[in-house]
């Protein structure tokens, strides 16, 4: 079908009516029935898209199109509200909060500190009875994300229907407990994560293992997997709307609109998170002058840069892109990216640098924003992330001798 010409003909059909219909009858219905048919066919020329399925190894492709078939269809975003900005202010009143009972677990760390940790055990699966070898999803929440996210609600919610044991790695200081020394955490520094990934494969063996990071959570979790390689005992994992070029992701949230809409926001939330420590932190630091700070690039000036030991923010942020650590992963990993995601601008994602990588495969989405991905016409229940999330992590656990060997 030629789109150019239908939409020239609805255009033409439409000021006929703008003409005629002042003096003649059923000009309203004429006119949003004209508007209505424009408008789906400008959404289904130029919004609803398959995604870009970026990939080097034709095995790992094959397994996703068998296994994983939803990255290779096409995603519809919710028809009234596709534009990324939109996406990623609404998703998380538009979704539903799924009913979740955790066991909270806190766990000890090298320096003195405590990592708290929500099990969702799962011990009802009529599929895994033996929970020693139940399938285990380390989840990875973002920036000041916690275990109540929706988001990770939903993917536990996925990983319930399977079977599927979770666990929610909380960052220090920001779930209710208490800092028992001066740290908190950031996107480079994985010592944490490494804990956290070794308390729970000692604690199940001898049961499958991956994990699944969103946004930071996401850069997280790549810089680990940048720094060890092969050797960790994860199987593999799902990355969701990561930031991987942090000095782009920065840039474009401090532009006028993304500043109002997101950056100071967000900032606002990290201060919240260490307001409660101050006691704690003011010891090393001056928190005067870092809750003063209004956007993200001050924070990390002021507060985490400092903690973590860098020499300036930039060498922190150039430690903190996972884009630089992507050619040493070394388990085979699928990323989903909004390429309209301003928190992880398009141009910024390393599409070069995974085609190098056998082990790694994006999914980029011409719509979706960040951790959005809405479809149907009300999208309360479940989005294209979540149906992502659910067939990778089914395709792997059940299917992934496959891949594991590549």
């Amino acid at each position: 079908m030629d789109w150019q010409v239908l939409t020239r003909e609805l255009s033409l059909y439409l000021e006929s009516q703008v003409r005629v219909g002042f003096f003649g009858s059923g000009v309203g219905l004429s006119l949003v029935l004209g508007f209505g048919v424009a408008y789906a066919c400008y959404y289904l020329n130029s919004i609803a898209k398959k995604p870009q399925l970026v990939a080097s190894n034709d095995r790992f492709c094959r397994f996703l199109e068998e296994h994983c078939p939803v990255v290779t269809e096409t995603y519809y975003p919710t028809i009234w509200c596709w534009e990324g900005r939109v996406q990623t202010l609404l998703r998380p009143f538009i979704t539903s909060r799924p009913q979740v009972q955790y066991r909270n677990e806190l766990i000890k760390t090298a320096d003195g500190g405590q990592i708290s940790l929500d099990w969702f055990d799962n011990n009802d699966s009529p599929y895994y009875r033996d929970a020693s070898t139940r399938p285990t999803v380390l989840l990875l929440p973002g920036l000041t994300g916690t275990s109540k996210e929706s988001y990770i609600l939903h993917m536990i919610h996925q990983s319930e229907s399977l079977g599927y044991r979770c666990v929610v790695f909380n960052n220090r200081g920001i779930a209710g407990e208490e800092l028992l020394t001066p740290r908190t955490y950031c996107a480079a520094n994985t010592e944490d994560l490494e804990t956290v990934i070794h308390h729970v494969h000692s604690l199940h063996p001898s049961a499958p293992f991956m994990a699944a990071g969103v946004s930071m959570g996401g850069m997280l979790l790549l810089n680990y997997l940048g720094k060890t390689g092969r050797d960790t005992p994860l199987m593999a994992a799902a990355i969701f709307s990561a930031g991987w070029n942090v000095f782009e992701s920065i840039e474009s949230l401090e532009k006028p609109l993304n500043w109002l809409l997101f950056n100071y926001y967000l900032t606002t939330c990290l201060q919240s998170s260490i307001s409660r420590h101050r006691q704690m932190l003011e010891k090393l630091f001056d928190m005067d002058l870092v809750m003063k700070a209004r956007t993200i690039r001050e924070f990390d000036k002021q507060f985490t840069s400092v903690m973590f030991g860098y020499r300036s923010i930039d060498d922190y942020y150039e430690d903190a892109s996972p884009c630089r650590k992507l050619k040493s992963v070394g388990i085979p990993v699928l990323c989903l990216n909004s390429v309209d995601d301003v928190f992880s601008p398009g141009h910024a994602i390393p599409v070069e640098a995974a085609k190098q990588n056998a082990n790694v495969a994006l999914v980029l989405t011409s719509c979706g924003g960040h951790i959005g991905f809405l479809e149907g016409i009300w999208p309360r229940k479940c989005t294209y992330m979540d149906r992502v999330f659910k067939q990778f992590v089914q395709a792997v656990f059940e299917h992934g001798n496959k891949i594991l060997s590549m």
